[in-house]
């Protein structure tokens, strides 16, 4: 019995092979054109659309449940404006080399000299690569903690944060005033990582001989410390700042325009 197009595209969604519902029609037209394509050949593209559909979906969810607040990308980062910044070292980050080795990485450095930049294309070139990943801010955090604890939720929040392949803890001691329990939160959740070899990557404008001051905690903070530098590759990050670079550029225009 022979069916319309439609209908078989049909039959297919209802089997949840959206990918290759897709593509049916431009692959039957294909082969009608003369393609020399043989049965076999259309059900080898068929099926490869619908690899390809479902990997796009599980990057597309993996980035929606990563916390990433917007994607950055490396081209457009201007180099030549910071020559100082340690450009070899970042981009063997951005090859996610160290995400499957389960190194950690440490970005260090003067503000606005683009740590949160590579921080954030490292997470989505990671996710591409089919890592899960759990980005935050420092603040978000370890307010994500508090409420987690509140509500009876901070087993499941652990899971989460020590279960990703990669955790992106970005500007830690960017506020003033961090909680409490913020030495021991970031150690058991650093700890746990180390223990099953996953890789974790913070930036910082504070230098890592400051830390236990920050946390309020000596102890902890050489802890945390000791497990993030034993695989760990240190970056630092000197120069010029990207965002004085941009206001400067708006002031240009500005004074321009008047």
């Amino acid at each position: 019995m022979s069916r319309t197009i439609e209908e078989v595209e049909k039959q297919l969604r209802a089997l949840r092979l959206h990918g290759m519902a897709q593509t049916l029609q431009a692959r039957c037209l294909q082969a009608q054109q003369g393609a020399s394509l043989s049965v076999l050949d259309v059900l080898t593209q068929l099926m490869q659309d619908e690899l390809d559909c479902r990997q796009s979906r599980l990057i597309e969810r993996r980035l929606h449940n990563s916390g990433l607040d917007e994607f950055k990308i490396m081209q457009d980062f201007d180099w030549s404006y910071n020559p100082r910044l340690p450009k070899r070292e970042i981009m063997e980050l951005l090859s996610v080399k160290f995400v499957q080795n389960a190194d950690d990485a440490l970005l260090i450095g003067h503000p606005g000299t683009g740590k949160s930049h590579i921080a954030k294309a490292v997470s989505h070139a990671a996710i591409q690569s089919g890592y899960q990943v759990a980005y935050r801010e420092a603040q978000g955090f370890f307010d994500d903690i508090f409420e987690a604890t509140q509500t009876g939720r901070r087993k499941k929040l652990f899971k989460m944060f020590c279960g990703a392949d990669l955790l992106v803890i970005d500007d830690l001691f960017l506020q003033k005033r961090l909680p409490q329990t913020a030495a021991e939160d970031l150690l058991d959740v650093i700890l746990d990582r180390y223990r099953h070899r996953k890789s974790s990557l913070i930036t910082s404008n504070r230098p890592v001989e400051d830390w236990g001051k920050l946390l309020g905690d000596n102890a902890a903070a050489s802890a945390i410390l000791d497990r993030l530098l034993h695989r760990g590759h240190l970056l630092k990050f000197e120069g010029k700042s990207y965002r004085l670079k941009e206001a400067s550029k708006r002031l240009a225009l500005e004074k321009k325009n008047i």
